[in-house]
């Protein structure tokens, strides 16, 4: 999903990576599920695409119950 944001918000990885001030390799980990994010971390690649956490948990939340069906 946050590939997904990333792309349909015109971001490179690695203008991504410059909003968070992290290296580009950073934004690549977690995108390709090598690297797992944290709550804070999550938050804040969320105010980057102008996202409600809130909201962006619920799609999520939907689409993990509705792949295990």
């Amino acid at each position: 999903m946050l590939y997904q944001l990333r792309v349909s918000s015109g971001l490179r990885q690695s203008d991504l990576a410059d909003l968070l001030k992290v290296p580009q390799s950073f934004i690549s980990k977690i995108e390709s599920g090598e690297r797992r994010i944290d709550f804070i971390e999550l938050r804040e690649i969320l105010k980057c695409f102008n996202t409600n956490t809130m909201e962006f948990l619920t799609e999520f939340e939907n689409k993990i119950n509705a792949s295990r069906k």
